[in-house]
Formats: C-alpha cells, sequence, structure tokens
C-alpha cells in the first residue's frame, strides 16, 4: 500500500527553525544535516529546497524536515507552502536521501524502566520508534509489525503496546524480569541498529484511517463526552504515556453519570490500575466537570 504523506507545521525554541513533522517516517534511525546544496549530494529533497532562497539550512530526522532560513522572509509568509512542496514532493515517491555504503551505523540505546504493573517493562529508545501508539494482544495482530512478531517469538512476551520511543512488554508469570530483561534490550538494540522496520507501511495507514474516523466520531460526541476526551488529553495521558500504558476513551452516559475508558499497555491489568481509576483519574473528572460525572470505569485493551 503506497503511504500518503501529510505534513503538519511545528514551531521550535528557535525563531528561524521550523519543523515539518510527517506522518510516516523518512529515514530508519538516521539523522542528517546539510549545510548547503553541494553539501545535499545524497539528498533530492534537500537540494530541491536549497532552490528557495531564504533556506540556510536543511536537517532531515526520522520523521521530519526542519529548515534554518535567512532573515529575508517570515515564516509566517512561506511555510504553508515550505509544508506543500514537502508534502508534493514526498507523495511522489522520490527519495528522500540515497544511503551511501559509507554510512555509519548509528548507535541505539535501550534502557528498561519499571512500571506500576510489574507484569510490564517498558523498553526506552534513544530514537524515534513510531508516530502513534499501536497495541498488540498475540502474534496474529502484529502482521503488519516485523519487530513485534519477532518479540513474541520470546515464550515469555504476553502483550506488546509500542508508543513513541518506547515498548512496553507483558509478559507471562513463567519468566523473571531479572532474568530476561537484558536478553530484549540487546535485542531490541541490535534489532534497530541494523535499520529494520518497526511498523510496515500499511500499519501506518491503517493507523491513520482510523484516527480520521475518531475525528469524525469526536465530532459527533455530546459536549460533556467532547470534555472529557479532551481531558484525558491533556491532563490524563501524558502521565499515564510515563507509566507506559495509554488510556482511550470508550463512552459515557449521562443518565448514570457514567465513563467507560480502554486501558492500553502497561495499564491493561494493572493491580494499581484500579486504584489509579478511582484516585487520580475519577476525582479528576469530578472535580473538572462538577456534577456531571459520577464513577469511572475502565474496560483493558
Amino acid at each position: 500500500m503506497e503511504k500518503n504523506f501529510e505534513i503538519k507545521i511545528e514551531s521550535t525554541s528557535n525563531s528561524g527553525i521550523i519543523k515539518f513533522e510527517a506522518n510516516h517516517f523518512l529515514t530508519q534511525h538516521t539523522s542528517y544535516e546539510f549545510e548547503n546544496i553541494d553539501h545535499a549530494k545524497n539528498s533530492p529533497l534537500a537540494q530541491q529546497l536549497f532552490h528557495l532562497p531564504f533556506v540556510k539550512r536543511v536537517f532531515i530526522a526520522q520523521n521530519f524536515v526542519a529548515i534554518d532560513k535567512y532573515d529575508i522572509v517570515a515564516w509566517a509568509d512561506v511555510q504553508e507552502e515550505v509544508a506543500e512542496q514537502i508534502k508534493n514532493y514526498l507523495n511522489s515517491g522520490q527519495a528522500v536521501v540515497t544511503e551511501t555504503k559509507t554510512s555509519k551505523k548509528v548507535p541505539v540505546t535501550i534502557y528498561a524502566e519499571s512500571t506500576p504493573n510489574p507484569a510490564v517493562l517498558k523498553f526506552v529508545a534513544n530514537k524515534k520508534l513510531v508516530t502513534t501508539g499501536h497495541e498488540f494482544k498475540n502474534i496474529d495482530d502484529a502482521n503488519e509489525a516485523p519487530l513485534v512478531q519477532e518479540l513474541f517469538h520470546f515464550p515469555f512476551v504476553k502483550e506488546v503496546y509500542i508508543d513513541e520511543n518506547y515498548i512496553s512488554i507483558s509478559k507471562y508469570d513463567m519468566a523473571d524480569w531479572n532474568d530476561i530483561t537484558l536478553e530484549v534490550r540487546e535485542f531490541l538494540r541490535t534489532y534497530l541498529e541494523q535499520g529494520k522496520e518497526v511498523l510496515a507501511a500499511n500499519a501506518t495507514v491503517s493507523k491513520s484511517e482510523v484516527e480520521k474516523q475518531a475525528d469524525l466520531d469526536f465530532e459527533n460526541l455530546d459536549d460533556v463526552s467532547k470534555d472529557i476526551v479532551n481531558i484525558i488529553e491533556e491532563y490524563i495521558k501524558p502521565a499515564v504515556a510515563s507509566d507506559g500504558g495509554n488510556i482511550l476513551f470508550d463512552s459515557y452516559d449521562p443518565e448514570s453519570k457514567g465513563v467507560k475508558v480502554i486501558l492500553q499497555g502497561a495499564c491493561s491489568g494493572c493491580p494499581s490500575s484500579t486504584f489509579t481509576l478511582k484516585n487520580g483519574i475519577e476525582n479528576m473528572l469530578k472535580e473538572m466537570l462538577k456534577d456531571k460525572v459520577e464513577y469511572v470505569e475502565a474496560l483493558n485493551g
């Protein structure tokens, strides 16, 4: 399936530099910096961008292109045009960067981080792995995820959740993390250093289609449900992600004033998730939405 690229414009702490973030990866765990058009011989995209008179430097990383400009123009006047140019180039199917045999292997580091769920460990990489979260309950779910398929070949791997720069792995009770952590870390480090695919293009496309449908569904929600979704996205999801999990809105019943949410990753089946639900999420929704929420119920993803 062909990738359909979309570009999102993101400002940075440097007013001269704008990031053009893509919904698919542009390189495999490799970053490039080009100072001028001669320096960009192995990147047709960067060469094309240097034809714009205000382009000073071009950075190409995993899922974005960043441009440092000269002061002759303001980004507000040109950023939409540049985003469209990058989008059209990517959708033309041309190469972003032509790898050379002398390209150096990018060192990848992986560290293990405990989660509130003793059955789940979070493996954090120094590289972005995916652009959005994906959950895999078994090997059949991983048809479009080569990395996850290989993880399921470990007999102790029960479930896998991948988001941004980390992988949460749920294990069976037969294994002890002290005995298997190093093995998993080394496997992930080697796999990523070799530049192998984390997700197939189809998986990202499927996910983007699901997200588009979710946006349409959001517009059809009642006002209270929209408020709940916004609170989850802004206040709750970042905290849950730091513990290696994810939370999704499922439904709101205006009669019982009950909220149902889906827990994924480390949060799914976590012994402490009930406490977190009652003392964290439920209290927050009650406080922020006053008399509109009475209780929150979790559905494990």
